[in-house]
């Protein structure tokens, strides 16, 4: 089969979906590779490194998406990209059911495209690999994100996340006890500030209070705890995540209406619709915009900003699943169950409930559909 990599074209998408290392990866295991010529120049993969790598180079997305049996993407494909993929053939990318576009989501079924969601990937233990990756990437840049928009030339409250003698440390809320949330208190801990993680699951607090610093707080996130903790925040971190689901607003807009002027929301759900009722998509050149005088850092690819990174840990991860449908083709999505948790098109049908939910269409369940030959 031929694996398909194209450019990034969403604005200021600079990552890539396999690295010159993930791409020798498959050229060892027989496959042939096909990358679009500046595919990797956001994230410092030049096109010679790829061809020393054994992979052929394309000089359009159009051939790539033309040509490839597999298309292996980082954010989900554009209608003119699936006006150009063929027949039946294989789509890795991401789905961000927060905007799913329905259009799309017709042309691929049209097609009988069988597209995997990267962050739908699921194993036998429920881990969800490529959310971790990127989530872990997300929660380390945080800190350093609210830092530089708490100051006063960014229109924050003008103070720091660690305290100085004499003056306390900023009080940061996380809501989310995920990778991503706990992370980040990681990290901001780091920095000195005051932190609380909140959450609705006692098992995640326990496992927060156990494995970070005591000086962590955590709070059980109830509508009275959060109207509470939320309104004495610096720094406001939402990160809830309901797999393969829109997030739910469990941070109200009367709850951003009572933190102080200059405070900061950084919203890490926005990929899936935002867990902050105020909340909108924001870009890396222009990420915060004020909400009832609160900025709201709503970026919904925060890991490209280290896109170089990024890309390698998600390669890391994707390369084996990729592998597995270059040399088993449909026979994978039988046998391999955390592809198969993946699947949110096959055969002509949506096979992910809450993407047909959300879009207004039929759901088929993949195993039944399997088991009667697609």
């Amino acid at each position: 089969m031929i694996v398909g990599i194209p450019k990034e074209n969403w604005a200021e998408e600079r990552r890539v979906a396999l690295t010159p290392a993930g791409a020798h990866s498959l050229f060892m295991a027989g496959q042939t590779v096909l990358v679009q010529v500046d595919a990797g120049n956001g994230c410092g993969f030049s096109a010679d490194s790829y061809r020393e790598a054994g992979s052929g180079v394309a000089f359009s997305a159009e051939e790539v998406f033309t040509r490839a049996d597999i298309v292996v993407k980082v954010m989900p494909p554009t209608i003119q990209e699936c006006g150009w993929i063929g027949e039946g053939k294989f789509l890795f990318s991401v789905v961000h059911l927060g905007s799913a576009n329905p259009e799309v989501h017709q042309l691929l079924t049209a097609k009988h495209v069988i597209a995997v969601g990267l962050e739908l990937i699921e194993d036998a233990d429920h881990h969800l690999p490529v959310v971790t990756a990127m989530s872990e990437i997300a929660g380390m840049l945080v800190p350093q994100i609210a830092g530089r928009f708490l100051e006063t030339t960014h229109g924050g409250r003008g103070v720091m996340l660690g305290g100085v003698p004499g003056i306390p440390a900023s009080h940061v809320v996380i809501v989310g006890a995920g990778t991503a949330g706990t992370t980040a208190a990681r990290v901001f801990v780091g920095y000195g500030a005051s932190v609380t993680v909140m959450d609705d699951d006692l098992k995640r607090l326990r496992a927060v209070d156990a494995s970070l610093p005591k000086m962590v707080n955590t709070a059980l996130a109830t509508p009275y705890n959060m109207r509470r903790y939320v309104a004495s925040a610096d720094v406001v971190l939402g990160a809830v995540m309901v797999h393969g689901r829109k997030a739910p607003h469990v941070i109200t807009e009367s709850m951003v209406r009572k933190m102080r002027p200059g405070s900061l929301i950084i919203d890490l759900s926005i990929d899936q619709g935002g867990c902050v009722e105020t909340s909108r998509p924001t870009t890396l050149s222009d990420p915060v915009f004020k909400k009832h005088g609160v900025g709201h850092y709503c970026v919904p690819n925060i890991p490209s900003s280290v896109a170089r990174t990024a890309s390698h840990a998600l390669s890391n991860v994707i390369v084996p699943f990729v592998e597995d449908i270059a040399e088993n083709g449909g026979q994978s999505i039988q046998k391999n169950l955390a592809l198969r948790r993946g699947v949110y098109l096959y055969s002509g049908h949506c096979t992910h409930e809450g993407l047909a939910g959300l879009l207004g269409c039929d759901y088929r369940n993949l195993d039944l559909l399997l088991h009667e030959g697609g």
